[in-house]
């Protein structure tokens, strides 16, 4: 930055600081900007003026200033007084005007997008659109879609449509305005330039030409659409007439955009003429983006349906060809849309057959998200090619035909076909599949479980597959055959499971923990169950994990040994057992103390957690002095994760103790009685596990999710404790306090953690739970929420910090190099 630049700046500066010492005001008049009124910031801000007068005849401005420059005059001269206001000191021509289009500035591609944005904002009103098509700012728009820079490029088109589409709508308020002869001459020379461009022969031109016709029709009035439609139909046809088609990708966007218009809802439209010439021109993996679109309109006629489903199913008919010994089988689809020698074309060779059926696979799960699937949806068909397709990249399949040889030879091995596969096959366990194919899908399941070939990523997919499968089995009603099925198959996982724990690969030691935590949580009800997987080698298996290496590992196998403890103590009660839950309990508090990773320490509170929610911890100890020993621990964390986790814990034995409160109301005194005791009771058992203290910690804590997660139990608690200490004393103090107070508190008073306390439980004296009531009605409480829930944005985004952070960096003399336009 040169010497001469700072100085001529920095006067412009100066009169920024002045104004900007007037907080209050500059707020003001910030507020009043995002309002859409600047001219009164620019009457109460005349150093604004100045400040974008002096900028204009910097003989070589820094292109970031220039920019910004550029960007808030468009802002201030989108109102007629302020667009006015700048043309009469000749601000607009030298900025916007041939003035910076030839100057050395236009150069920067920073420049060159403040520009777009200023004249995006400044299309407001007639007399910008005038001004601009004087000065042949359409003309420049046109040449800067071709920008080097895509950022430019991108935005020039976006500033094309929408200087196409302010125009007509500025005009169309007139009823007598809607034809095409009463348009504006800005809008009548851009269609006239989007028509030339499709009609052209290049393809740069082409595609330009489409995406800004695509983002006119997603934005046209409905009255602008049937002229815009007479413009485009024909050149249309044209292109779906070349061989090849060119910009496919760009026309398929151009072709669902019009089909989105309630102008085109009926049938005989001719759009669906074109989008049926469409389906049959184009190429197959171009085909299925459009006809995948066009099933999800609301609006699309059943015959163009049935035409989209047999585009998007047609690759997968043809594996159901290659793989089936049945000579005489014709496929799945009745109609063919899509010329059959070019998908086959595309069979034979690995990379176009791999990218078709990944292509053909997502989109099968597309469809099954789908509300709801065709009535003559062929679903033993697709489940049957998705089996093959994974049969052919494993090499298990048993095929006799040419097809179906070379098939195999180009899938076997792919990764990416896989890893869909295996995802379009859990896709179908939330359907109505006939158990007479669960064998063969939990075969092809086992096949990849049990492959040394089997990758780590498709392995943890087909572990999550296999739980799908097994989950939707059982929970069939009157089919005991399918839990046949699923026995059979968990009996011969069982050692895939020890062979996967023990695998050399982190992730999949990881991926079967996974699979065996989720299965015990969604099974262990069911009868019989446990003999099938939970063998004592598994288990030990699993211990061994908690001194895995990797931290996701030990996290996992904590995660694991907590459903199967809870498994194992509703079914069995042996002495060994009892001491094998203590052992349990001292490995997961060592941990939780000790582990340098958060990850297992993370899962140490969610297991405990989930023990409580589900009665087993007071099984394992004494309750109490547990959850002292837990809140402790956590509340000493360095890991704000972790202090969520405890907080949840003391959520949870919040919610069960006051649970005990949820008594009939009833006039009686022997009832109150009774809920007073029990509020005294637990308001005493709460003081002895040091709950209070370890909430208001965490209230003062740095990472705002846990002070929020804070605040929302000591909101719980003020609510069950201080309303009814508050109307017996008749008085109701104002709440003062803030962290400020709390920490400050929390400093003069000493709490005894659990190491200090011993095994008998503590006392609590009257004075202790006046403190706690006193406290939590001093807090305010409501008010910390509704600070801690709004975040930064209401800051860091006004205008005010803009201009802040504008008059931080002035004085910073070393150039930015971040392409920050």
């Amino acid at each position: 930055m040169r010497p001469a630049y700072v100085v001529k700046e920095s006067s412009v500066w100066e009169a920024q600081r002045s104004e900007a010492r007037h907080g209050p005001r500059m707020h003001a008049t910030s507020a009043s900007f995002e309002q859409g009124t600047g001219d009164q910031m620019l009457v109460e801000n005349p150093c604004l003026t100045e400040f974008i007068v002096q900028v204009q005849k910097l003989e070589d401005p820094d292109p970031n200033l220039l920019s910004f420059t550029l960007r808030l005059m468009g802002m201030f001269a989108a109102s007629d007084k302020g667009f006015q206001h700048f043309l009469e000191r000749g601000v607009l021509l030298n900025l916007f005007g041939a003035t910076l289009l030839t100057s050395d500035s236009w150069e920067d591609a920073t420049v060159r997008s403040g520009w777009i944005r200023g004249v995006h904002s400044l299309v407001q009103h007639t007399q910008a659109l005038k001004f601009l098509c004087d000065i042949g700012a359409v003309e420049i728009i046109f040449t800067l879609q071709g920008d080097p820079s895509l950022f430019v490029a991108s935005a020039a088109n976006q500033l094309l449509v929408h200087v196409l589409i302010s125009s007509i709508q500025l005009n169309i308020q007139q009823p007598t305005a809607v034809e095409y002869c009463n348009w504006p001459e800005c809008a009548k020379v851009i269609l006239s330039y989007l028509e030339k461009s499709l009609c052209s022969k290049s393809p740069s031109l082409v595609t330009q030409s489409l995406k800004s016709w695509t983002a006119v029709f997603r934005s046209c009035h409905e009255m602008c659409t049937e002229l815009f439609w007479l413009l485009i139909a024909e050149p249309l046809r044209s292109l779906l007439e070349e061989k090849p088609v060119y910009a496919e990708s760009a026309l398929v966007d151009l072709l669902l955009s019009m089909a989105r218009s309630p102008v085109f809802s009926n049938p005989a439209s001719p759009l669906w003429t074109l989008l049926t010439n469409a389906m049959q021109n184009f190429s197959p993996l171009q085909t299925a983006p459009l006809a995948l679109g066009v099933l999800k309109l609301h609006n699309c006629p059943k015959v163009i349906h049935v035409q989209s489903l047999s585009v998007l199913l047609q690759p997968l008919d043809c594996v159901l060809k290659a793989s089936t010994v049945d000579l005489e089988f014709k496929g799945m689809l009745d109609e063919l849309v899509c010329d059959p020698a070019a998908v086959e074309t595309l069979m034979y060779s690995r990379s176009s057959c791999v990218a078709l059926m990944c292509q053909a696979l997502t989109h099968l799960q597309e469809l099954h998200q789908m509300a709801s699937l065709p009535e003559d949806w062929p679903h033993t068909h697709l489940l049957n090619a998705v089996v093959a397709v994974l049969q052919f990249c494993i090499g298990t399949a048993t095929v006799s035909s040419p097809k179906g040889v070379k098939m195999s030879q180009l899938l076997i091995g792919s990764l990416r076909v896989q890893g869909l596969a295996v995802e379009a096959l859990s896709s179908f366990s939330c359907s109505n599949t006939k158990s007479d194919w669960l064998p063969k899908i939990f075969d092809i399941l086992l096949a990849y479980l049990r492959s040394p070939d089997t990758s780590p990523t498709i392995l943890n997919k087909c572990f999550q597959t296999a739980l799908k499968w097994v989950v939707s089995s059982s929970e069939t009603e009157n089919l005991p055959d399918e839990w046949a099925y699923c026995e059979h198959f968990l009996r011969g996982l069982s050692p895939v499971l020890q062979k996967r724990l023990c695998s050399p690969a982190w992730e999949t030691r990881d991926s079967a923990l996974e699979f065996l935590t989720h299965l015990i949580r969604h099974l262990k009800d069911h009868h019989g169950f446990q003999q099938i997987v939970f063998l004592e080698e598994v288990k030990e298996l699993v211990w061994d994990l908690l001194k895995d290496p990797i931290s996701y590992v030990r996290a996992s196998a904590v995660s694991t040994l907590g459903q199967l403890f809870i498994i194992n103590s509703e079914i069995s009660r042996t002495e060994h057992d009892s001491t094998e839950k203590a052992t349990i309990v001292s490995e997961f508090l060592e941990m939780l103390l000790t582990d340098t990773e958060a990850f297992p320490r993370r899962a140490v509170v969610k297991v405990f957690t989930d023990w409580l929610r589900q009665g087993h911890m007071r099984k394992l100890w004494d309750e109490e002095q547990m959850m002292s020993r837990l809140l402790t621990a956590t509340n000493c964390d360095l890991d704000w994760e972790v202090k969520v986790n405890g907080l949840v814990l003391a959520e949870v034995f919040v919610e069960q103790t006051l649970g005990k409160l949820s008594l009939p109301d009833c006039p009686y005194a022997v009832v109150l009685t009774s809920k007073t005791s029990v509020l005294a009771e637990s308001l005493e058992k709460f003081c002895r596990i040091e709950l209070f203290p370890f909430l208001l910690r965490a209230l003062c804590d740095c990472d705002r999710p846990v002070a929020q997660k804070s605040c929302d139990i000591l909101l719980c608690l003020k609510v069950h404790y201080c309303k009814p200490a508050l109307q017996s004393r008749g008085t109701v103090p104002t709440p003062i306090g803030g962290t400020d107070w709390v920490e400050d508190v929390l400093k003069k008073r000493h709490f005894k953690g659990a190491g200090e306390q011993g095994d008998r439980p503590r006392k609590i004296s009257p004075q202790e739970s006046d403190w706690v009531l006193e406290t939590l009605g001093t807090i305010d409480l409501e008010a910390l929420q509704v600070s801690l829930e709004r975040s930064s944005d209401h800051i860091e985004n006004s205008p005010q910090s803009l201009l802040q952070d504008i008059l931080a960096t002035v004085g910073t003399l070393d150039e930015n190099g971040i392409d920050c336009y």
